[in-house]
């Protein structure tokens, strides 16, 4: 698939909120999940190779009480990246209720993301 074609796809799953579909279908299994420095705090961290991605995803979902509400807009491509913004209304366990906004920036190679970066 082309870049545009994964975007596309990302965009068409993510708006029913099938992030796993997403990394089954998507994802190499070598890709790369970056987080900001301060998200270590959060017990947000970097990954490498999709089961360790997934594992990061059911972790952080694991901290989440009740999610309210989620977002994810149109890709933005150039190359082979592409970008969404993307947010969540959600109650934390232990933490209360919050806002969480985001870019996600995602590398397209040989038909496959082989890394995701956020910015928040």
């Amino acid at each position: 698939m082309t870049t545009q074609e994964v975007a596309a796809r990302f965009n068409e799953l993510s708006q029913t909120g099938q992030y796993d579909k997403i990394q089954d279908e998507l994802y190499a299994a070598n890709a790369v999940s970056i987080e900001p420095a301060h998200a270590a705090a959060m017990g947000m961290v970097n990954a490498e190779g999709i089961e360790a991605i997934k594992a990061k995803g059911a972790a952080f979902n694991a901290m989440v009480e009740e999610m309210h509400s989620g977002y994810s807009t149109e890709p933005v491509i150039a190359g082979n990246h592409f970008s969404v913004a993307m947010g969540m209304d959600i109650t934390m366990k232990g933490m209360g209720r919050s806002k969480m906004d985001e870019i996600a920036v995602y590398e397209v190679k040989d038909g496959k993301i082989v890394k995701e970066q956020f910015f928040f």
